[in-house]
Order: structure tokens, then C-alpha cells, then sequence
């Protein structure tokens, strides 16, 4: 096996940086009733945790027709299901890797809080615990004194919490060390700092990828998995993969004033929160300003204002001295990753496009990808993943 990738080792990416949350909880996608009308009241202010820079940019128009579409109780009712068995499945998966020996990459089970600031905000968090639980996802409706009794250690100024035992946290970087090493150890080659810029095809089948010095890489088989950038990959092969950079940005404090044992969500403020050994975790918001890493001040300070109204324990001088990192997210229009083979190339695999949940979602991904490489039956039905379902609609 080859593996091409565009970033080094320890480099920071995506697969790095990010929150580190597995979690059955977030069923609900990212195309969802209120969304559209959240995001327009929110694209100005860019401080806010969901900020579209205005611009003239047709993949971006496409992509935001398409998500408009999509963004409706029907949409979210067909992909409940299929999130939350996903989401079970990796937790599970996760669970079998953490116990082979060598395989630590700090995976803790101590479920998740939906911190609520305000009363209306854990009175919408109550009905979405309400729709968690009819799904079979445990959930748990907590007040003040409730969501402390689970964080004892932390000082929270909070109305109160939803609480879903069965999410969990590890660190992302530590995940992403132990896999390199152990797919080193099965013959594993990784090719680091390479892109692959065109292919050689013969009829409806690749014969080779061709990377930027003229390398041709042949296979059998070949398995897209390139985050925000795979659309431009394979746009030759005629694969159509509507999708837009959803920028992320976080922070980590290596001595935190407190640490929780749970991850958390700051609902109103929508910032996330993971403890990560000794060290702390914020990472938050999503911007859309196209494919740069361009690290904005003001979406960081907008982070880092909000923490201290949930735990007051911590100011905004805590974050002065740390350096923020910022990740994109590969958003599909629908919230639905895509996942399967595409009709362009018989042996063309795709994996891409989880937006928010790609650590929570890589296991059954991996594990899905591997039953169709194999020529099995996948695990699950794979209509809402289907990577051509805009191949013959709106053009991106």
C-alpha cells in the first residue's frame, strides 16, 4: 500500500489540530432547518461562529444552493439514522483499537456536555436530547448543580448541560503518530510532500496517478481521501464533488488553570473543549473563505472572548501566548460525507467530505471502504454516502 500525501509528518493538518470528539451525539447534519437563515444573519459579523466571506465564487454559489436544498426536517429525518449508526460504529472500532498493546492515543470515555449559558439555550438542547434518545442515543437533561456534579474539578457559570455518556475524546495527534507507525510496520510507504496533478487512464479504469515530478504511481485499486483538495484532484477524471473549505480554528493551553474529564460544547458560544492529557483544548467555528490558511485575529479573539463566560476560572490573558492553529474541514453541500465508488473510474474509491466529524467518522469509513475493496457487501447502506449523487445536477 502507497500512501500520497500532500502535507509531512507532524505538519498540523487537519487530522492534527481538530477537536479530537467522537461523538454518537451529533446525528443532525450540517444541512439542517435554520441553518441558511443562521448563516445569513451571521456572514457579516466575522467574529461569529459561522462566517461566509462575501465574495463572487460559482463553486460557492452552487454549493450554497445545493445546501439550501438539502437544509430540510426530511433531509435531517433519512440522515439521522445513518449518522448515528456511523458514529457507533467508529466508537466501537475505536474501542477494539485502543486495546492492542502499543495503540495509545488517549482515548477517554467520559461522554460529553452540552454546556448552556442561558435558559433558552438548554431549553434547545432539551429537545434535541428528546430527539437523541428516540434515536437510542442517551442523553440527559442536567441543571446547574447536575452539570457540576459531573465536572466537580471545573468551575462553571452555566444554566445547565445536556449530558451524552456515550461520546468520548482522544488526542488527535497521538492517533495519527500510532497509525503512521503501525501501517510502517505492515509494509506501509508514504510518500510525504508529494501531489498527485494528473492520471493516466485507459477506458473506464486507471492505470496510474501522476504526481507533480512526473512520478507515475500504479495500483490495483486507488482510494481518494484528500480532505477540501479532492475535488480538484480528480475534477480530470470527470468525478464531481461539490464540497467548500469550512476553515476551523484552535487553541491548546498546556497548563490550563482547570481541566474537565469530559469534553464539552459551549452551545451558544459553539466552541468545543477537549482535554487532551494535561493539556486543554479549545477549537471553534466555521468559515468559509476559500482554500487558504489564512489565520484571521479577530475570528481567534472571537474563541477566546467566549470561554471566560463559561469558565470563569479562565481569561482571555490565558490565550495571549498561544499560537493558534487553523484546519479545513471538506463540507459537502447535504452535511453527508461521500463514500463509495464513483461511476468514472472502476477502481476509484472515495472517502472524503466529512466536514466536522472526521475523526469521529474515519473508523467506519476505513471500515466501509475495506468491505468494498474486498468486493463485500458494506456493513451499511451506502445511498445517502453515494460520491455521484451530484454528478449529473447542478454543475459545481
Amino acid at each position: 500500500m502507497t500512501v500520497v500525501d500532500q502535507g509531512e509528518m507532524g505538519a498540523e493538518g487537519c487530522s492534527f489540530g481538530n477537536a479530537g470528539m467522537v461523538v454518537p451525539s451529533h446525528f443532525v447534519p450540517l444541512a439542517a432547518p435554520g441553518m441558511v437563515g443562521m448563516a445569513v444573519r451571521m456572514m457579516f459579523n466575522s467574529r461569529s461562529p459561522f462566517f461566509i466571506k462575501p465574495r463572487f465564487d460559482l463553486g460557492l454559489i452552487g454549493w450554497g444552493l445545493r445546501f439550501r436544498k438539502a437544509a430540510n426536517a426530511g433531509h435531517v429525518a433519512r440522515c439521522s439514522p445513518v449518522l448515528r449508526d456511523m458514529n457507533m460504529a467508529s466508537r466501537g472500532l475505536y474501542e477494539k483499537l485502543a486495546e492492542i498493546p502499543g495503540n495509545d492515543f488517549g482515548l477517554v470515555r467520559e461522554g460529553l456536555l452540552m454546556l448552556c449559558k442561558t435558559e433558552k439555550g438548554l431549553e434547545e438542547e432539551g429537545h434535541a436530547a428528546e430527539r437523541a434518545n428516540g434515536l437510542g442515543v442517551q442523553a440527559k437533561v442536567l441543571d446547574r448543580a447536575g452539570a457540576a456534579a459531573i465536572e466537580p474539578g471545573m468551575e462553571m457559570d452555566v444554566a445547565g448541560a445536556v449530558y451524552f455518556p456515550m461520546d468520548c475524546h482522544l488526542s488527535p495527534g497521538r492517533l495519527m503518530t500510532m497509525l503512521v507507525e503501525r501501517l510502517t510496520e505492515m509494509g506501509a510507504e508514504f510518500c510525504w510532500k508529494t501531489q498527485v496533478k494528473s492520471w493516466r487512464k485507459s477506458g473506464g479504469k486507471i492505470e496510474a496517478a501522476i504526481t507533480e515530478s512526473g512520478e507515475a504511481i500504479e495500483a490495483d485499486e486507488y482510494v481518494l481521501c484528500g480532505g477540501s483538495w479532492s475535488p480538484a484532484v480528480v475534477r480530470e477524471l470527470g468525478v464531481k464533488l461539490p464540497m467548500q473549505p469550512g476553515k476551523g480554528y484552535s487553541l491548546t493551553l498546556a497548563k490550563p488553570r482547570q481541566l474537565p474529564k469530559a469534553c464539552a460544547i459551549l452551545t451558544e458560544a459553539r466552541v468545543a473543549v477537549t482535554p487532551m492529557g494535561q493539556s486543554l483544548r479549545f477549537g471553534g467555528t466555521m468559515e468559509m473563505s476559500g482554500m487558504n490558511h489564512t489565520i484571521r485575529p479577530n475570528r481567534v479573539e472571537g474563541i477566546a472572548r467566549s470561554i471566560p463566560a463559561y469558565y470563569p476560572k479562565f481569561s482571555e490573558e490565558d490565550f495571549k501566548s498561544v499560537e493558534p492553529w487553523c484546519g479545513l474541514r471538506p463540507c459537502s453541500p447535504d452535511g453527508m460525507p461521500y463514500i463509495g465508488r464513483t461511476r468514472a473510474c472502476s477502481n476509484l474509491s472515495i472517502a472524503t467530505g466529512h466536514a466536522m466529524m472526521g475523526i469521529s467518522l474515519a473508523p467506519i469509513t476505513g471500515e466501509l471502504v475495506a468491505q468494498i475493496l474486498e468486493g463485500e457487501k458494506p456493513g451499511m447502506e451506502m445511498g445517502l454516502m453515494d460520491p455521484d449523487r451530484y454528478a449529473r445536477r447542478l454543475r459545481s
